[in-house]
Parts: C-alpha cells; structure tokens; sequence
C-alpha cells in the first residue's frame, strides 16, 4: 500500500475536520444542542486522530539502529492502536454520557437554523473527506471487497480513515435526525437520543480499529499472494530444489521478512551453495519488492525427516513441502 496514498487521505480528513469542529462547537453555542456538542468533540478527537496517524508516519521512517535493528515500521500500528483508543474514549463515551444527561434534562433547541445549517455544511466537507479516502483506497484494493480490504490491509492509515469517515458520515445523518425531531415535536429528548446513538456509533468502530491493529501489532504473515510468488520465486530447479518450510513476518506495512529453509543439492561446495542463496533472495526480491530482510538455510531434503518447528503448513505465512 502506497504511504503517499494514505497521507493525502489523511491529509483531507485532518482539514474536513477541523473545519467542521469549529462550525459544530458555534452552533453549540448559539443553539445549546447537545448533538452539536458531541459532534464537535468528535471531530476534534477525529482531528487528533489524523494527527496521531501523520505522526506514526513520520516515526516510522527512522533509520534502525543496533537496538531496533529492524527499523520502527511498526511505529504506524501502535499510533493507529491509540487512535481507535482516542476515538472509544473520547468521542464514544463522551458522546453516550452527552445523550444521557440530554435524555435525563431535555431542553428546546434554540436557533434551529445554526445546528440544522452546520451539519449540512458538515455532510458536505466530510462526503469529500470520504470521497478521497475511497478513491486512493481503490488504488491498492483490488479485487477485494471493502470488508476484506479493512481485514487484510497491512498499512493501517487508509482503513481508519475510511472508518472514521464512515462513522462521521453516518453520526452526522443521526444528529440532524436527532435534531429535526426535537424541533418537530418541541422535545429535545430527541437530541439526547440521536446523540447516544451516535456514542453507540463510535465505540463500535473504535473497537473494530482496535481489533484490526491489535492483528497487525501482533505480527501479520505476508498475503496469500505475496506468499505464492515468493514460493516460485525461491525454487528455480538447480541450485534450489525444494522449499522445505518458510516463515513471513511484516516488520512494518512495506517491509517483510522471510526466513525459509531450502533445499540444495547433496554434493555442492560452500560457494556453490551461498551463490544459490544470493541468487534466489535475487529472485524474491524481485517477485516481492517488499520482502527487504531475508534469511535462508540451506539443507538436504529428506522426505523421511520431520521438519523442525511443528507443521508449517498450519501456520500463516508458512508452507511446508
């Protein structure tokens, strides 16, 4: 997934929200509606999101050092971790304690047009937001569906963007439902309601983010199709014979590694051997540019022999021949 593709996606939503942020908190002030009040502070913790997201970016793009020798790749996931903790917190649950203490102490709201006019102009702002998140999106998805892209993306920035967007979009059609309603019936229970279904709203997403970068934290093997062509690309038939077992391990969402164990042939000296190594982590790279640390150990397949490590076969990112 292209870095650039999912800056400019976050680049769009950080402006869409801020400008939407201070259009909401001043129909707060002029019309005292609490759905305004959580859309406001939902788009300053969205806001903040953005800027975690482009400051993960940057600390990720540190050299490695003899301490962290694999690089700080990882650096985006744990600050895509804290935005979904961000969002759960500080907009769900802010939202949800707004609508109770709405619910519990309704009240008219006041100059209907400020609320009525800002979520109409934030619709706008945040469609356009939506808009440029789907469309680098498309760039890198594929064939995949939308579920499948946000399951299976290893770069986390577009699909957190994509379900912050969708949230806000979503969260802001709940508040000017909330809103009419409380205007059309004169009770502002209606606005308390529409903001705790907006609460209700985040936390969902928020812990969907969690669970995804939780994955991804945790270390993700390489695609089904990353891992294939790395397959082919390893056995070239001479030097290399077999693929014994191989692991895979994203050190970051444009880093892999690969560490296998290959087969070589029972009579070829040490130099034979190490210029077949080279020659195939030649080949992966070239098949898998991402696949930037490599370790393979050569060996003499022996059909008899249990592979060490358990069946690699039942691990991701893992086969066995």
């Amino acid at each position: 997934m292209s870095a650039s593709g999912g800056t400019k996606a976050i680049v769009a939503a950080l402006a869409a929200n801020l400008a939407i942020a201070v259009a909401k908190f001043v129909a707060f002030l002029f019309s005292g509606s609490s759905s305004m009040l959580a859309e406001s502070v939902h788009s300053l913790a969205d806001s903040g999101n953005q800027g975690l997201l482009l400051l993960g970016g940057k600390k990720a793009k540190r050299q490695a050092t003899p301490q962290h020798p694999f690089g700080y790749g990882r650096e985006r996931y744990i600050y895509a971790f804290l935005v979904s903790i961000v969002l759960f917190s500080v907009g769900g649950m802010f939202a949800i304690y707004e609508g109770y203490e709405k619910i519990k102490h309704p009240h008219e709201i006041e100059a209907w047009y400020w609320p009525v006019g800002v979520l109409v102009f934030a619709i706008i702002a945040e469609t356009f937001s939506f808009r440029t998140a789907i469309k680098e999106s498309n760039q890198v998805r594929g064939n995949l569906s939308w579920r499948q892209f946000v399951k299976r993306a290893k770069a986390p920035e577009l699909p957190v963007v994509l379900l912050e967007d969708l949230g806000a979009l979503v969260g802001l059609i709940l508040a000017l439902v909330g809103v009419s309603l409380a205007l059309v019936t004169g009770d502002g229970i209606w606005d308390g309601i529409g903001t705790l279904c907006i609460g209700v709203l985040l936390i969902l997403i928020a812990i969907v983010l969690a669970a995804e970068t939780k994955s991804l934290l945790l270390g993700e093997a390489a695609g089904v199709d990353e891992v294939k062509r790395i397959e082919d690309a390893v056995v070239d038939g001479e030097t290399v014979s077999r693929l014994i077992h191989m692991r895979t391990l994203h050190l970051g969402p444009e880093e892999l590694l690969v560490a296998a164990k290959i087969a070589v042939r029972h009579g070829d000296t040490a130099a034979q051997v190490a210029t077949a190594i080279n020659a195939a982590e030649d080949r992966i790279r070239a098949a898998v540019p991402i696949a930037r640390v490599i370790y393979l150990e050569p060996d003499i397949y022996d059909e008899t022999a249990p592979t060490s490590g358990g069946d690699p076969a039942e691990a991701a990112g893992g086969v066995g021949h």
